[in-house]
């Protein structure tokens, strides 16, 4: 996977939080990493496909913003499925589109 430095940026989530985004301590991105991987066994199936998402940006957030971090149902009330991909890109210092987001967790797997 290439990674390139970054710079710190800012999302907007959907109730007009910001949330300063960067690519992810080393501690969060394995375990980031980890669950990330699992997607290419699920990608045929949605649902567990936007768990699996919605679980490494919870584990982003334990980073960006700790108090959002506590439930993916409070993580679901403020994010939209682009943020998710903007978080999904920052955690892990990547440039991904929403298919190559895809086509790297199958390689993975």
């Amino acid at each position: 996977m290439a990674t390139t430095t970054h710079e710190e940026k800012t999302i907007t989530l959907i109730d007009g939080t910001k949330v300063k985004v960067r690519p992810l301590k080393i501690s969060l991105l394995r375990q980031f990493m980890k669950k990330f991987e699992g997607l290419g066994a699920v990608q045929n199936d949605n649902e567990k496909s936007m768990t699996l998402l919605m679980e490494c940006v919870q584990i982003a957030m334990q980073q960006y913003k700790p108090d959002l971090a506590d439930s993916i149902e409070k993580l679901e009330e403020v994010i939209d499925l682009p943020t998710v991909y903007q978080v999904i890109e920052a955690a892990s210092g990547t440039n991904l589109s929403e298919s190559a987001l895809l086509a790297l967790a199958q390689e993975q797997a």
